[in-house]
């Protein structure tokens, strides 16, 4: 337009007929009202567009808040393991597909259909869904070296109390290697969504550290698949509550995480057995725990079964029998180990514990009720004796230097304790009326481990479990005096440090002490999985209480190497 008003213009300047002036002058009025009329449309044109795009910006923002609420109401953004979200509110199949669970629907996939996965859009390294649960898969592969001063006559797991030898045995002076691929481990984890405060979950965890009858290691080692952990959870998010029932480890069992299931705080250790201090069991039971403030605080309480071991079980009592122990039955439809015993027991024992996590480190207090039991008996009559034990412990986990070095502690003092104890010293023996004598221990552990890079961690453990005082009492009758109980001093020790000696070697061990210290490093880590080795020495040392002839010691020296693959780690 501008250009056609220059144009107009020039052609004035041109020198055009004068008598044509005139109707020139009024053409390009013309242009010029014409020019005036598209500019005031085109200012129309903009006002218009500015009007639609705060309208455009008006139905965001409401649209915005419309998604805010719904989420509010319905829940976050559900999606299938493909990472599609889903519709909120209540879901139907697509045709030709199954509804797959509450709250869910199923979503074609290549061969087949997939499931709402409550858990979010994502699954991570080892995890798939089947219908409406997730599964999750874990464990590793080890081979594993052992490298032992002593020979206990041990795999992966070693025996730091009965299992090293005095110097009366031939095993004492021999070395004791071995090759193992028995810690290999295998878990399962299930878990699904009832609803969105809601998990229900099933936890498997198994490895090959057993012997049937038949296992040997001189052609095929044929070692028997064994259960480790095998239990089922209710977790309800908005009560902070939880109860777990089946087999697990102890709620005495040091955690690093309020009293999380599967957060256990195990040594590092390349020992099966772990190290001497540590408390333990992975047990029958059932559980519940309450949290507060988000699970800074928890407290919780478990039933789990029971089993006693018993050092000189013998009673004063004239004509008088024990019953302490049983061979187990695996005859005529029972299924206990027949080549193993088992304890006369009647009630659970009894576990509470508090923890906190307020924000730096985790702290624990707990406390465990047991309650030993026999019989006593004679022709025609016997009696059944109870007798309380227990004790109480605590337990700490710090970030001495956050991402870098961590400290560990712990400690059960109490009598009848030594069945949570890594060094299995006795829980009783046997008192003057022939009723169980809990035995009075200690048990500690403190290590640290440094985090030297992000692929090498190096750690360190000392540990003790120690009996506080002898249980013993003699007996004369006549001029024969008969010992009793644990810690005799009277007991004969004459045999223990001469070889192949016919001599007596009683022995009552007093305490067992333990350095560790070893690192894992991790060669290789990825979404393909990770692989680590590891190496570990361990000092322990078995002191006894003094008896005719001393207080022997023993002592092992051992070394551990391994190499583990972790698939979905």
């Amino acid at each position: 337009m501008a250009a056609t008003a220059l144009c107009g213009i020039g052609a004035i300047a041109s020198g055009a007929r004068a008598d044509s002036t005139s109707a020139q002058i009024g053409s390009i009025e013309k242009q010029i009202r014409s020019l005036e009329g598209q500019l005031n449309h085109m200012k129309h044109d903009l006002t218009s567009r500015n009007a639609e795009v705060k309208a455009a910006r008006n139905e965001a923002a409401t649209a915005s808040r419309q998604a805010r609420e719904a989420e509010e109401r319905l829940g976050p953004v559900r999606y299938d393991v493909n990472g599609r979200p889903l519709p909120p509110g209540p879901l139907s199949a697509p045709p030709g597909y199954a509804y797959s669970g509450p709250g869910g629907s199923a979503y074609p996939n290549v061969g087949g259909y997939t499931g709402y996965v409550p858990s979010g859009p994502k699954l991570k390294q080892g995890q798939f869904a089947v219908g409406g649960v997730r599964v999750t898969l874990g464990g590793f592969i080890e081979a594993a070296g052992i490298l032992r001063s002593r020979n206990e006559v041990a795999d992966i797991s070693s025996s730091f109390n009965s299992g090293i030898p005095f110097p009366q045995s031939a095993n004492y002076h021999q070395d004791e290697f071995r090759g193992t691929a028995r810690q290999s481990r295998i878990s399962l984890l299930v878990e699904g969504n009832p609803n969105d405060h809601t998990i229900l979950s099933a936890y498997y965890e198994s490895d090959f550290n057993s012997a049937g009858v038949t296992s040997n290691s001189t052609e095929s080692n044929s070692y028997t698949l064994r259960t480790r952990v095998l239990n089922a959870e209710y977790n309800r998010k908005d009560l902070d509550l939880f109860v777990l029932a089946g087999q697990t480890w102890s709620l005495l069992t040091q955690t690093r995480l309020g009293m999380t299931p599967r957060t256990e705080d195990l040594p590092a250790t390349i020992d099966a057995q772990y190290a001497v201090g540590f408390v333990w069991t992975r047990n029958v039971g059932v559980r519940v725990v309450k949290g507060f403030d988000h699970d800074k605080f928890d407290i919780g309480l478990s039933v789990e079964s029971p089993e006693d071991t018993y050092a000189q079980p013998a009673t004063s009592l004239p004509g008088a029998t024990l019953n302490t122990t049983n061979a187990g039955l695996a005859s005529g439809g029972g299924t206990l180990n027949s080549s193993a015993t088992y304890s006369t027991e009647f009630a659970p024992d009894i576990i509470a514990k508090a923890t906190a996590d307020p924000g730096y480190g985790h702290y624990e207090v707990f406390g465990v009720a047991r309650f030993l039991h026999d019989r006593v008996e004679s022709v025609g009559s016997g009696t059944s004796k109870t007798k309380l034990a227990g004790g109480g412990g605590a337990g700490m986990s710090l970030p001495l230097v956050p991402k870098l070095i961590d400290f560990r502690a712990s400690t059960l003092v109490g009598d009848g304790i030594g069945r949570y104890g890594a060094a299995q010293l006795n829980d009783a023996t046997i008192a003057r009326d022939g009723g169980p004598q809990p035995l009075p221990e200690a048990i500690a552990l403190a290590g640290l481990t440094l985090h030297a890079t992000k692929m090498v961690d190096l750690y360190g453990l000392v540990g003790t479990e120690t009996i506080l005082h002898r249980e013993s009492y003699s007996v004369t009758s006549g001029k024969t005096v008969t010992n009793f109980g644990y810690g005799n001093p009277n007991y004969v020790n004459t045999g223990c440090n001469i070889e192949l000696s016919p001599l007596v070697c009683t022995a009552n061990t007093r305490s067992v002490i333990q350095g560790v210290g070893g690192f894992w490093w991790k060669l290789l880590k990825g979404d393909y999985g990770t692989m680590q080795t590891g190496l570990e020495y361990s000092y322990t040392r078995k002191f006894t209480f003094r008896g005719v002839g001393g207080s022997p010691t023993t002592d092992d020296n051992m070394i551990f190497a391994s190499l583990r693959y972790y698939p979905f780690q």
